[in-house]
């Protein structure tokens, strides 16, 4: 079995695949002094892990997480850069700036479909990841997230109060708390809506377009566009993919 690890800025999101299905999955925060080696030990005590691959976008954890990894499971991670081997090729201005929950977006992405893709991925940031019908990823774009907005929100005033992610009914909200509701979960669904139509003009195709990452489903309620696929997965699924191309390197 393989795990896979996607670092992120607030959470660790692991994975268990054995073959191609999704056995097992789990979080942990991404905050120095957390124990975790103790979490991996209790939460894959049921399995035999034989490989790993790490994607990480907070670098000063890697040597911890490959450390405990090790020590747990008995395995050294596959660590995903802009240099690892993939079905795609990065074409931006400098391949080094990108994330390695980028990558593997992208990469699901081309793989599922062998056409141009967007994947929109609702993290602590916002993120498109565009590739071409050639299979190059040419870029995309990043935003803050909806947490991190509601988060900015309520550090950055006095009286505006601190909310829930939910559904809200109409665009003007008669109260405080549905005036945030809809100008953050409202807002960004028109953000990407927006995003969405001068992304695919600029693109000159028709890609196919995902959503990962958690809130989508509340999101997609306010848009135009519609998702060829929702995939909370998706990030998950794409380092098991980069797995299987790296794990001789």
């Amino acid at each position: 079995m393989i795990l896979t690890v996607d670092v992120g800025n607030t959470n660790i999101v692991c994975g268990v695949f054995d073959g191609e299905k999704l056995v097992a999955k789990f979080r942990m925060p991404t905050q120095v002094g957390y124990n975790i080696e103790e979490d991996l030990q209790s939460n894959l005590a049921p399995y035999e892990i034989t490989g790993a691959i790490l994607g990480s976008v907070v670098d000063n954890i890697n040597d911890r997480l490959c450390c405990a990894i090790k020590n747990v499971c008995g395995v050294v991670p596959v660590v995903l850069s802009y240099q690892s081997d993939m079905p795609i090729k990065l074409k931006l201005k400098n391949n080094a700036e990108i994330g390695a929950d980028r990558i593997a977006n992208g990469v699901r992405g081309w793989s599922l479909y062998k056409s141009a893709v967007l994947v929109v991925d609702f993290g602590t940031a916002i993120t498109f990841d565009i590739v071409n019908s050639k299979g190059e990823f040419i870029g995309g774009l990043i935003a803050p997230g909806i947490k991190t907005q509601f988060e900015s929100l309520g550090k950055a005033t006095s009286k505006l109060p601190n909310l829930d992610i939910d559904y809200i009914d109409k665009a003007i909200g008669n109260s405080t708390h549905d005036a945030i509701l809809s100008g953050v979960v409202r807002g960004v669904g028109a953000m990407i809506d927006g995003m969405l139509e001068q992304s695919i003009k600029e693109l000159g195709e028709n890609p196919k377009i995902i959503a990962t990452g958690g809130f989508c489903n509340i999101v997609a309620k306010y848009m135009t566009h519609k998702f060829d696929l929702i995939s909370p997965d998706l990030t998950l699924e794409g380092l098991s993919d980069l797995y299987k191309c790296n794990k001789s390197a």
